[in-house]
């Protein structure tokens, strides 16, 4: 069963980490000195924080497969949507081992389709020390806005 993914970028994760902890009445199942996520059985949430985007506020949205078939499922409905793909395949990204693929709403709102097999050291495997989301420039010319979230 699939699990639906919020990704918030926040100032101070110490903080956040109180807040989000008292609103889901939940510690969270990874803490890192630049992130925090939340397993959430109700409601059935992955929810993520992290310091590591210049825009603070919603980040990105997914939806998190248990399993490799959940996984092919998913891709294919992105694949077969209106939006940009980027399949990223496997990857390092908010301090886990993950398969995934990328699209962007018709507004820009970044979507990811993803599976993750292990926790990983670091936060992402590059030098790049931002959030994992694909620009939209390496995905597909702007949404009609004009402007990327």
């Amino acid at each position: 069963m699939s699990r639906f993914h919020i990704h918030v970028a926040v100032s101070d994760i110490d903080v956040a980490v109180r807040f989000y902890s008292g609103l889901f009445a939940h510690a969270p199942s990874v803490v890192k000195p630049d992130y925090a996520e939340w397993v959430l059985a109700d409601p059935r949430v992955n929810f993520a924080v992290s310091t590591r985007s210049d825009v603070l506020g919603l980040n990105h949205l997914g939806i998190q497969a248990e399993t490799e078939d959940e996984l092919a499922m998913l891709t294919a409905r992105i694949e077969n949507g209106p939006g940009p793909v980027v399949k990223e395949g496997l990857t390092t990204c908010c301090y886990a081992e993950s398969d995934k693929s990328w699209t962007y709403d018709p507004d820009g709102l970044p979507w990811e389709a993803y599976r993750t097999m292990g926790q990983a050291a670091a936060f992402t495997r590059g030098a790049d020390s931002a959030c994992c989301v694909p620009t939209p420039a390496v995905m597909v010319p702007m949404p009609k806005s004009g402007k990327p979230r």
